[in-house]
């Protein structure tokens, strides 16, 4: 318990620290989100991976903390597609190079033995399935940071019941790496997690929420995975529909996420962090709840459908401005000219 607290206390100034020093040498070496508009160096990822990575494993080289022989193939597997995904941000990598990395990873840490061949299978594409989630919801400054942070501590907390104690430290060192790396991304953002970093949180959080679940049934299995991760899991539901309904290719970006559609009903950026966060919180709960039998499992039922209540509502709004921010310009100088003009006659 005491080193537990002691390794989370670690990663959190680790992941700070780190996130700061780094922020310098990704600007110069152009390790950027392109999506902004303005300069924003990809340092919080690297640090998460590395914070992560370097508690858990010298808790688990030192006998602290053992992470056990799947557990730490799994954090191995993880920084794999953390490299992958820096790569991807350097070198801007086709969309699928990383995801198939990621699947291979997968691949190898999934437990058979426990799932069963054809469960397997599935829970390699549910883990590539969340960890392209993540890296979709990293839209918005301090959002993927926070719900990912909140799905750590929910995973912990099921595997703190079985007991898994490996499991459990490694879930609370990343959900530590993440709140030390908001320390810099809460809005307005001064460094972003990229898809180094949301890769390797994606992969490592369903890999770890997998080997929790293993052996207890696929459907109430289902439901808890998907409550654990439900923000995400809808972000990445209402992104494809929305394409796939509007004929846009489902791989080229465009601000139709989560977070871009509550910006436009009108809602701050750190308020729209809150709510989809509040949300967040409410699936880890119920699929706490769950996987304790503190709650039925109709719990996790509800979260599905509130869930697909919200992306069916969200679908409605449009997703590009009505003007471009040069039309926009141009409009509004054409109205004052115009003001100007009949005041003038």
């Amino acid at each position: 318990m005491l080193y537990g607290i002691a390794a989370a206390a670690t990663a959190l100034l680790l992941s700070a620290l780190l996130a700061e020093l780094l922020r310098v040498p990704a600007l110069r070496l152009g390790i950027l989100d392109r999506r902004r508009r303005w300069a924003l160096p990809l340092s919080g990822g690297t640090a998460v991976v590395l914070a992560t990575g370097l508690v858990a494993g010298l808790g688990d080289r030192a006998g602290l903390a053992p992470l056990g022989t799947g557990v730490g193939r799994l954090l191995a597997a993880g920084a794999w597609v953390g490299v992958l995904g820096l790569a991807a941000d350097v070198w801007r990598l086709r969309w699928w190079i990383p995801l198939a990395g990621t699947a291979v990873a997968a691949a190898l840490v999934v437990p058979y033995a426990e799932t069963g061949v054809p469960a397997g299978v599935l829970a390699v594409a549910w883990v590539v399935a969340v960890a392209a989630a993540f890296r979709g919801l990293d839209h918005a400054d301090g959002l993927a940071g926070t719900v990912a942070a909140l799905a750590a501590f929910g995973v912990a907390a099921c595997a703190a019941a079985e007991p898994m104690e490996g499991i459990a430290v490694l879930m609370a060192v990343l959900a530590a790496a993440l709140a030390g790396f908001l320390l810099h991304n809460w809005h307005p953002a001064r460094v972003g997690l990229g898809a180094g970093g949301s890769l390797f949180t994606g992969f490592v959080l369903a890999s770890s929420a997998v080997f929790v679940r293993a052996g207890q049934g696929i459907g109430a299995g289902a439901g808890v995975l998907f409550a654990v991760t439900a923000v995400a899991c809808a972000d990445a539901v209402l992104v494809v529909l929305g394409r796939r309904l509007s004929r846009w290719p489902v791989t080229r970006g465009r601000p139709d996420h989560l977070g871009h559609r509550l910006r436009r009903l009108g809602l701050a950026p750190r308020a729209v962090t809150v709510l989809l966060a509040a949300a967040a919180l409410g699936g880890v709960l119920a699929g706490v709840g769950v996987h304790t039998g503190r709650v039925s499992g109709g719990a996790a039922l509800w979260v599905a459908a509130v869930a697909a209540v919200v992306v069916l509502a969200l679908l409605r709004l449009p997703v590009t401005p009505v003007f471009r921010p040069r039309q926009r310009s141009s409009e509004a100088s054409v109205q004052v000219s115009e003001r100007l003009r009949v005041r003038s006659g």
